[in-house]
């Protein structure tokens, strides 16, 4: 097991990729924190952890609030006494809108969430592996932030600042023993990429079903990109494999994005 009684903290994980990423973390050995807003979703990740063997704890977390992501970090070095493996995760799709008709609170909240977020889990947990002089931070980001989608710019500009916050990340972390690394998916296959291609076919006055073929055709595999394989590649990043990576942006898009 690649990461045997490691200890992983995974922000977003009560559905999509960061279910995944905690399923396939746990059997591939480490205990896992389960941090996002919605304690049912954590909970029921939780039980399919424990499943596996592993031990889990969910906490329900807002990470637009200072105070929130701190308990994150106390409470998750109460049970398991360090950190490991820091998967920011969470993010949200923002309005899809033209630029200029987008509500500043809107545009205010899609970044909240997809890079003060991962700030504030940064800095509430990198201080913990500096002093063990070990661990790996992975930040999940997308194909969108460098193949931009119609009325999409909160989200995309949120996602392209990743790539430079990682890059720089990784510089000052320099040789702590701690690496940072981001991952951009593609289009995810799953009911978040479904509710994106009716939004995108609204807005282009097309179907959902051409929206679909517009972003499966871009893939020389013709095909969404499997949440799956997003969870092996952060398993690999978290592992002692990657020991020579670190500040990459690594794309998981079934050939969208070759950059």
């Amino acid at each position: 097991m690649l990461l045997k009684d490691k200890i992983a903290v995974i922000t977003g994980g009560g559905q999509g990729i960061g279910r995944e990423i905690a399923l396939e973390f746990a059997r591939q050995g480490a205990d896992v924190v389960l941090a996002a807003r919605t304690q049912e979703k954590l909970e029921a990740v939780a039980k399919e952890v424990e499943a596996l063997g592993r031990k889990a704890l969910a906490i329900p977390t807002d990470l637009r609030n200072v105070a929130e992501v701190d308990n994150l970090r106390d409470k998750a070095l109460e049970a398991f006494g360090r950190c490991d493996i820091l998967v920011n995760n969470s993010g949200i799709a923002g309005p899809v809108l033209p630029h200029w008709e987008i509500d500043p609170a809107d545009w205010q909240n899609t970044f909240d969430i997809n890079v003060n977020g991962v700030f504030l889990c940064n800095r509430a947990f990198i201080p913990g592996m500096l002093a063990q002089g070990s661990g790996s931070v992975i930040i999940i980001g997308s194909i969108t932030g460098k193949r931009p989608m119609l009325h999409r710019t909160p989200y995309t500009a949120a996602k392209m600042a990743l790539v430079g916050l990682v890059r720089t990340l990784a510089w000052d972390l320099a040789d702590s023993g701690v690496r940072a690394n981001l991952i951009s998916p593609g289009i995810v296959a799953g009911p978040r990429m479904e509710r994106s291609f009716m939004a995108q076919g609204i807005a282009q006055g097309i179907t959902t079903d051409q929206a679909r073929e517009q972003f499966t055709d871009a893939s020389p595999q013709k095909m969404l990109t499997d949440p799956k394989d997003v969870a092996h590649t952060a398993v690999f990043l978290a592992s002692d494999r990657s020991g020579s990576i670190t500040g990459e942006d690594i794309n998981v898009s079934a050939g969208v994005v070759m950059y």
